[in-house]
């Protein structure tokens, strides 16, 4: 232990006991069990958004409490209750009792002492931030953790990543947000006044607030190299979550990953930013109430007396790039390139803001380019540009998919500024308009020029050995009414390990997944069609469900017209389902253009157990990491 740490030890103790005795009237001994504020008083609280999210920190908390002896506390967002069961049928809040029984297990054995839970809902996967935190009423969440910060006056916060980088959870977005919000507002004695004026709490200033993850050049680097009783830390924590069975963590035991070590970034302190050695270096320092230093890094694009202009981003980089400004962050580090998607062969509208931060209007020249191929027009403006923020309209037309990178260079007198972007180009088709769908259990469509290809190099997670282990064509049709999906899957190993009554959680096993936004280009699921099919439960032919869309579960519960049916072939096998516009949310009308994905996901083991998590890859037609959960990338179709 550090000699920060022991003189941190030290104080607590001396502390503790100095405030029992004024509390009671009596002086307690160090025998006699804690009791009252002093008994809920923690070192560290780490703030997650479902069981099994300290897996990423789980080696720095386990060396706290095992080694340092500090008393933990974690607060989670959610009980997990919308995500996979790899061991049994429990769903829904049945699956929240099951994965909080797994996480105390898991806690236990890191030896952390408490864990507790502000009662928000999971429901599967999204990346919007703002649609979980609409969904969970930010407001009282923040409430319900000012609370437990109030009562167990945490010295340390630790908490997730709240970027909005692809693949990023929203709901773990959401939780670095709340914790963010929640290190300021529990010494706010405006902030939830009932707190302190009717249940007996005070506000409470935490000293430090790391995110794991490299999102500063300040914070410290945790090594579990250490050992306790003979065992390393990396080894203790693969145990502990091994607890995670419902999650597929039974094998967890000796991951090499977990002795690796993790960086925790600084996000606000009390203290100073720098490099630390420990969460604890700098401590104690007096008084309950300390001041939070403001961020040392410098206002953006105010600050800097030069004209520039930059890319537009997606929505949700815009909104996380402001709320760094609201809570006083400049100093994270905002890698996020500007990205927004276009559509392959298309004139799209992209726009791009200009910051002049003079006073007065300034004459100055603007221009783009582009990697090859993409056309943008214009490519130049030469004018007068305004005090303040300015926007400029540009077309870009991709011909080709895959990211093109964008060059804006600003150029005043003699000054010049440049910024880059993304353009992330989607595919584009048409959905041919026939008089009448072949009948559900039809004959196999035969490839036309509007079957969209899904080959293995569109991989979105894992690895595709070869055409034959994961490759797809997919045809769509519709009659004005309903749309017809046919996906002819090419797999030479198919997999059918998945009970009839166990239908959620289609990712564990060999299936495809159909997304549908009937208006292209949504920021998140909540107004989509997301359709996972298994194409063969254990007892024979396809069952499907809805999945991370605004209506979960069983499709004969969800969606009751819509039908699904399923052929095992020589060489995989193929899907057809008939889903009805009004189940889709689809409005038939000239030049409607929908959001739209296939991802096939496959599985190669041949003794799979029933239930058993047994997904290798996935492949898309549109392929991003995490798209299943970001309609915005999502590729487009047209009903003819």
């Amino acid at each position: 232990m550090s000699r920060s740490t022991n003189q941190w030890a030290r104080w607590r103790s001396r502390a503790g006991g100095l405030l029992i005795g004024l509390w009671s009237g009596v002086q307690i001994s160090a025998a006699e069990p804690k009791q009252g504020a002093e008994l809920l008083k923690v070192d560290v609280m780490a703030v997650l958004a479902h069981p099994d999210d300290e897996t990423g920190m789980a080696s720095a908390l386990a060396t706290l409490a095992l080694i340092e002896k500090a008393t933990i506390a974690n607060v989670y967002c959610t009980r997990g209750e919308g995500g996979g069961n790899m061991v049994g049928t429990h769903w829904g809040p049945s699956l929240g009792i099951l994965r909080e029984a797994e996480l105390r297990d898991c806690l236990e054995r890191v030896g952390i002492r408490y864990c507790f839970f502000l009662d928000q809902r999971d429901w599967a996967y999204t990346e919007s931030r703002a649609a979980t935190l609409r969904a969970w009423n930010q407001e009282e969440a923040l409430e319900r953790l000012v609370r437990f910060i109030r009562v167990m006056r945490p010295t340390i916060l630790l908490t997730m990543d709240p970027t909005p980088r692809p693949g990023q959870h929203g709901h773990h977005q959401s939780a670095g947000i709340l914790a963010t919000e929640a290190f300021v507002a529990a010494a706010d004695p405006d902030r939830f006044p009932d707190q302190i004026h009717r249940e007996g709490l005070s506000r409470w200033q935490p000293r430090k607030l790391y995110a794991l993850g490299s999102l500063s050049e300040y914070g410290v680097e945790i090594s579990p190299t250490r050992s306790v009783g003979g065992e390393r830390i990396a080894e203790i924590v693969g145990e502990a979550l091994s607890h995670h069975r419902s999650q597929g963590f039974g094998r967890m035991r000796g991951a090499p990953w977990l002795g690796r070590p993790r960086w925790f970034s600084l996000l606000k302190t009390v203290i100073g930013f720098r490099k630390e050695a420990s969460f604890f270096e700098g401590l104690p320092i007096d008084g309950a109430m300390p001041s939070v230093l403001p961020s040392p890094g410098q206002k953006r694009v105010t600050s800097e007396r030069k004209l520039g202009a930059r890319l537009v981003p997606r929505p949700a980089i815009t909104r996380y790039e402001q709320w760094v400004g609201q809570v006083d962050l400049e100093h994270i580090l905002l890698d996020l390139i500007p990205d927004v998607p276009v559509v392959i062969g298309a004139w799209n509208g992209i726009e791009v803001e200009v910051h002049n931060p003079f006073p007065e209007s300034k004459e100055g020249v603007i221009e783009l380019s582009g990697s090859d191929p993409l056309t943008l027009e214009p490519a130049r403006f030469a004018r007068l540009f305004p005090p303040g923020v300015s926007s400029l309209r540009v077309r870009a037309k991709p011909a080709e998919l895959g990211d093109h990178s964008l060059e804006i260079v600003s150029t005043v007198g003699g000054s010049v500024t440049s910024s880059t972007g993304l353009l992330h180009t989607v595919p584009v088709g048409a959905i041919r308009r026939v008089a009448r769908l072949p009948i559900l259990r039809g004959p196999e469509l035969k490839g036309t020029d509007h079957g969209l290809a899904i080959r293995p190099e569109q991989r979105v997670q894992g690895t595709i050995n070869g055409p034959s282990d994961s490759r797809a064509r997919v045809e769509v049709l519709h009659d004005g009414h309903s749309l017809l999906v046919e996906v002819r899957v090419w797999d030479e190993m198919v997999v059918s390990n998945i009970a009839a009554n166990d239908v959620r959680g289609h990712w564990r096993s060999d299936a495809v997944e159909i997304c549908i936004d009937p208006v292209g280009g949504s920021e998140d699921s909540f107004n989509c069609f997301k359709l996972g099919i298994i194409p063969f439960v254990e007892e024979g032919g396809a069952r499907g469900a809805r999945d991370a869309d605004a209506n979960q579960g069983p499709l004969e519960e969800t969606a009751p017209e819509t039908q699904i049916a399923s052929q095992r072939l020589d060489d995989g096998y193929r899907v057809r389902t008939i889903i009805p516009f009004s189940e889709a949310g689809i409005h038939d009308r000239k030049g409607t253009m929908i959001g739209f994905n296939v991802i096939v996901y496959d599985g190669d083991k041949a003794d799979a157990a029933i239930g058993e998590n047994i997904n290798e890859s996935r492949i898309a037609w549109a392929p991003r990491s995490g798209v299943q959960g970001r309609p915005e990338d999502w590729g487009r179709l047209q009903l003819q």
